[in-house]
């Protein structure tokens, strides 16, 4: 094998196929990238057991080949050389890697031992959306996953389409996201549950207004934008269902100014830093907001105004759930709603209420 390409693309393009190559295993050739020369371009592609992200450049093919490279090494490598116009060539040592006028070798595995995966995703079963539409749907959702293997499922996002929408349902035992956009079209309502971690690098691809078309089935999902290939399995099993945990009724509304609870809670979150629970108390009562914060550090004891409808409580929570909720939602108003001390309280904006969430309060010694 043997090629000549620019340092810049090929440090581009190393480094977004290096995000799926393995950070610990027993199989090597799962932590490589496999650089295959053929035609007129150079194609690299990583594969971690879950996720492959495979992606073309041009290149000026000298001798056809494949072989596979540490993915990290390599990426942090010509990264370092992307100012140069790069020559590689391989032998059975290894690569060669030339540069302005110097030259490095690195270690390299047979291109035989990489694993196959991604050729039987079906085209036949599809939805379409916009680029920017889901770019946003899973920075709403996505950091609500669990990332802790007690459950696998939660480590995905449930996707649903139907009736014209895409819903995008995430929780991790603790709280839950449920978001949806407009669809562009498809080949019929589709029920998946894909990896947090493949959303997230979609979303890394996605920066434009086209349409863009997710193919899957039960096992496996394929994403193709531009240059890049995305194709990851799919988790299998029964996800949670939303409407067997999320409220329809409540018996104590607040609505507040977004930008104050926030900074409020910040503040608040200050003193409780490192604390397991990120306890933070909410009296709710005469038309405001009493946040209380406890810890040995110190106490902080801030109020903000409300519009409140229905009973008086106090209900203690997570502080970092309540921020990563407050800063997902877009408007000046936020409504939190909620049923007793104990019940989970949902967290939504004051008028698009395409974008919700839920989180379990805490419990307390006094309750």
């Amino acid at each position: 094998m043997k090629f000549v390409c620019e340092g810049m693309v090929l440090a581009d393009a190393a480094l977004t196929v290096s995000k799926a190559c393995a950070a610990k295993t027993i199989t090597p050739v799962l932590e490589c990238i496999k650089l295959q020369a053929k035609n007129d371009g150079l194609t690299l592609k990583a594969y971690d057991g879950e996720i492959s992200i495979e992606k073309k450049i041009r290149a000026e093919v000298l001798e056809e080949g494949e072989v596979c490279v540490n993915g990290k090494t390599f990426a942090d490598f010509v990264n370092k050389i992307s100012d140069f116009e790069v020559v590689i060539a391989s032998d059975e040592r290894g690569i060669s890697i030339k540069y302005a006028e110097s030259e490095s070798s690195m270690q390299t595995l047979s291109a035989s031992d990489f694993p196959q995966f991604g050729e039987g995703v079906s085209t036949d079963e599809y939805f379409e959306i916009k680029e920017s539409d889901l770019k946003t749907l899973i920075s709403k959702v996505v950091f609500c996953c669990a990332t802790d293997e007690s459950r696998p499922i939660l480590k995905g996002c449930l996707l649903e389409t139907q009736d014209g929408k895409l819903t995008a349902t995430a929780l991790d035992g603790f709280r839950m996201a449920c978001s949806y956009a407009d669809v562009l079209g498809g080949s019929g309502d589709m029920k998946i549950v894909c990896p947090a971690r493949t959303l997230t690098e979609i979303s890394r691809m996605l920066d434009g207004e086209d349409g863009l078309k997710i193919y899957a089935n039960k096992n496996l999902l394929s994403v193709e934008l531009k240059d890049t290939v995305i194709n990851s399995r799919l988790y299998s099993g029964e996800f949670v269902r939303k409407e067997n945990i999320y409220p329809t009724e409540f018996t104590t509304q607040a609505t507040v100014k977004r930008a104050e609870l926030i900074d409020s809670v910040e503040r608040a979150s200050v003193l409780i830093r490192g604390d397991k629970n990120n306890l933070v108390l909410f009296d709710v009562k005469n038309g405001k907001i009493v946040i209380n914060a406890n810890s040995e550090i110190g106490k902080v004891e801030e109020t903000v105004v409300c519009a409140l409808e229905g009973k008086e409580l106090k209900i203690a929570m997570n502080g970092k759930y309540l921020m990563d909720a407050l800063k997902a939602l877009e408007e000046e108003n936020a409504v939190l709603s909620f049923n007793s001390a104990v019940s989970p309280f949902t967290i939504e904006n004051g008028e698009d209420k395409r974008c919700q969430y839920l989180v379990l309060p805490v419990r307390t010694s006094a309750q």
